[in-house]
């Protein structure tokens, strides 16, 4: 077997195994709930709160590489001890990992974070991250611990683009911040990098990330133009006026992990592919 992909049935999940199909590799991937629709691919179910399972599987396919990309933001258990799972059965089973994170690892006080910047999250979910990419590092010094941002898709399949399309048909059903920046990533690019980083002899921790830093207003405004949408509509507002946990800016530096790559990181300007004249600043 020469992938395991965890949480293959997600956004981020179905197009690593898309795209490991199409170069030839032997693929297996789990879901919790729902299979994906996904031919040529063994499909397994995974709950990854339960060691024992995820222990079993493991064992039982001895991959060459996996790569997790399951995870809840409101359940600790699933992204904390469920990511601890993988990489102790990882470790076990001389699989080289790559642990998917996030940039909500950082409290975004810094101007700009690289791999070397201590996690200091200030949200549950950032907290569950940081948890697991420590007990990563502790029992598989060999991982890729892979930090992301916000992940955009096509035809409404991430969360950004679910919330652009429900504000522009409602714009009283929420807001989109102006000083929350990050640095958004599309899914094509951010599955390619990591089959990348799974292929290869790398550990430690790397920025996977796109090249512009973007508000949330700003990437709304984007991806409604993109899919012809009336971006005008879209409601304008303040984090920091609000109660909602988590950093407020939070931009990667990825330079030294794109050096590593043949995959280029975009930045959301250049993937959501605007003419210049149309794009909104």
């Amino acid at each position: 077997m020469d992938l395991l992909v965890v949480g293959g049935s997600g956004l981020l999940g179905r197009e690593i195994v898309r795209q490991a199909q199409r170069t030839g590799r032997q693929v297996a991937a789990t879901f919790h709930r729902q299979v994906a629709a996904a031919a040529g691919v063994n499909w397994r179910r995974l709950d990854i709160r339960r060691r024992d399972e995820v222990a079993a599987l493991v064992h039982q396919l001895r991959p060459a590489a996996i790569i997790n990309a399951a995870y809840r933001q409101d359940d600790w258990v699933t992204t904390a001890d469920g990511g601890m799972h993988v990489a102790a059965a990882a470790a076990a089973n001389g699989a080289h990992l790559v642990q998917v994170s996030s940039d909500a690892v950082f409290s975004g006080t810094a101007e700009c974070y690289d791999e070397t910047g201590s996690p200091d999250p200030i949200s549950p979910y950032g907290a569950a991250k940081a948890a697991v990419e420590t007990a990563t590092k502790g029992l598989d010094p060999s991982a890729v611990i892979a930090r992301t941002s916000l992940i955009v898709g096509t035809g409404g399949s991430s969360r950004q683009e679910r919330m652009v399309h429900a504000l522009a048909a409602d714009p009283t059903s929420g807001v989109l911040f102006t000083d929350d920046l990050r640095c958004p990533i599309d899914v094509t690019d951010l599955a390619s990098a990591l089959l990348e980083l799974a292929s290869s002899d790398y550990s430690g921790i790397h920025h996977v990330a796109g090249a512009d830093a973007v508000s949330r207003y700003e990437l709304g405004r984007l991806i409604a133009r993109r899919d012809g949408l009336d971006d005008a509509v879209l409601p304008a507002g303040r984090r920091a006026d609000t109660t909602v946990p988590g950093p407020i800016r939070v931009r990667l530096d990825c330079a030294e992990t794109q050096a590593k790559l043949t995959t280029q990181l975009r930045g959301a300007r250049v993937f959501l592919d605007l003419p210049p004249r149309n794009r909104w600043r």
